[in-house]
């Protein structure tokens, strides 16, 4: 692996597993063809073969595409990247970052790009039940808890300023002070909202999408990069370990790597590392005591941890911020890389620590053996720097759909589908995604001097 640090990278060839990869070894599909060559010709190549390259393929085929017509390229195993490796989390932006995205997208867009989040969790929940889904999806809602008063002025504000651009703020409800408290069970909440979430298996959602398309006839090719792209008439050559596959159309499903074999977007990348946990929980979490909702517990804008509690197993999964003003300036630098290979001990014991004060019940001191801390992993999410997707058609029969910033299990489900239709020659309009997700040279020029803070 060459640039880490940077989306001009192919993925690390040797990842950690996350316990959601730890938890799906039995799928059959997790090597396909991966001692066989790539075929010399298929009219469509989705390199990528996450939730976003799977929806993808599984959006062209419900289109009419012929399966035997498209090939799924993947650098590791089956679903290696950031679908298997986040933190179980389907949760729309409710109106936090309304105010950021207005800065540089206007008002309107703001207001869409929220709107949009909403939409896939409903999209997510239809696509489950109509295809009976077996990944663990869990329909209920989410704590955004405030612990300092600073980060509560800050979100009362974004909540004002969203509700005044005629946003919609009947599905979220407001508890301040003891009620907050004693709604989220988290001693010291200053305030919380609370508003419609889901979690899910992630690896087995991404499983069941290439499983569907490979039924049908669809080629996977796992270990097998597109390391080179040439052109090749109307076609293009893509390079890989086992032999040139000549293609039609290219739709790019490689999230942080896509500057990879797009170098023109490199500037407008950048990959970071995340990391989470999952905990065995202790008697005060288990049983009837299992967490229902899930949680985003914020310090500041920066500095916060994510919690679910899977209905099955009772796992519970913590997830921390890419920032945190506690860890060292070493710790901070590490996460602008693109390796996954390994974990931050800093920053578990940091997670460990924190989840300890905000759920004082669990007593983590008193664990018997089994209990606690029981996996712990990295995955790489992409940054784009106006914090929105790259979704377009990029032209020369080139695709894009990637760049989630952090948000991809709120985002993808209204991505790939849109990134299908334009493949089969439909318009920006019928996508119904926000304007201001479509990649164009417009974007690319306004990106060159603008930048819009982080948000997630």
């Amino acid at each position: 692996m060459s640039n880490v640090g940077s989306s001009r990278s192919l993925p690390n060839p040797n990842p950690c597993l996350s316990y959601w990869q730890r938890t799906t070894r039995g799928f059959p599909h997790l090597f396909a063809n991966q001692n066989h060559p790539v075929p010399s010709t298929s009219k469509y190549v989705i390199i990528g073969s996450g939730i976003s390259g799977g929806l993808t393929a599984f959006s062209l085929l419900e289109a009419g595409v012929k399966a035997e017509d498209l090939v799924i390229l993947e650098a590791r195993e089956a679903a290696s990247g950031a679908s298997s490796r986040n933190a179980g989390h389907i949760r729309p932006d409710a109106f936090r970052g309304f105010s950021a995205y207005a800065k540089v997208h206007g008002p309107e867009q703001a207001l869409k790009i929220i709107a949009n989040e909403r939409l896939v969790l409903e999209k997510v929940d239809e696509f489950v039940k109509k295809h009976n889904v077996q990944c663990d999806f869990h329909l209920t809602t989410t704590f955004d808890v405030c612990m300092t008063e600073e980060f509560a002025k800050y979100e009362a504000e974004s909540f004002e300023a969203y509700k005044l651009a005629g946003g919609d703020i009947s599905h979220i409800k407001l508890y301040e002070g003891k009620e907050a408290q004693t709604k989220t069970g988290i001693p010291g909440a200053v305030a919380a909202y609370e508003w419609a979430a889901g979690s899910s298996h992630p690896a087995k959602l991404a499983q069941f999408l290439l499983q569907s398309v490979i039924e049908k006839g669809t080629k996977l090719f796992t270990f097998c990069p597109g390391t080179e792209m040439k052109r090749n008439g109307d076609s293009w050559d893509i390079h890989t370990p086992r032999g040139i596959v000549t293609a039609e159309k290219i739709i790019h499903c490689t999230n942080a790597h896509a500057a990879q074999l797009l170098p023109h977007l490199e500037a407008y990348f950048r990959p970071n590392r995340a990391q989470a946990h999952t905990l065995v929980p202790t008697p005060a979490y288990a049983a009837e005591n299992t967490l229902q909702q899930t949680f985003s517990l914020r310090y500041s804008l920066y500095h916060f941890y994510s919690v679910i509690q899977r209905q099955g197993d009772g796992t519970l999964v913590l997830g921390v911020s890419r920032t945190n003003p506690t860890l060292s300036a070493e710790t901070l630098a590490s996460r602008l890389s693109t390796d996954d290979t390994c974990y931050n001990e800093e920053i578990a014991e940091d997670a460990l620590r924190s989840f300890d004060q905000l759920f004082p019940d669990f007593l983590s001191k008193n664990a018997r053996h089994g209990e606690g801390l029981q996996d712990v992993w990295t995955g790489i999410i992409a940054m784009t720097t106006d914090s929105v997707p790259f979704v377009g058609d990029l032209g020369d029969n080139q695709y894009i759909c990637a760049g989630f910033n952090g948000h991809g299990m709120a985002r993808i489900f209204t991505c790939a589908p849109g990134v299908a239709k334009l493949v089969l020659g439909g318009q920006w309009s019928e996508t119904g995604l926000p304007e201001c997700f479509e990649l164009n040279q417009e974007r690319l020029g306004r990106l060159s001097t603008e930048q819009l803070p982080l948000i997630w």
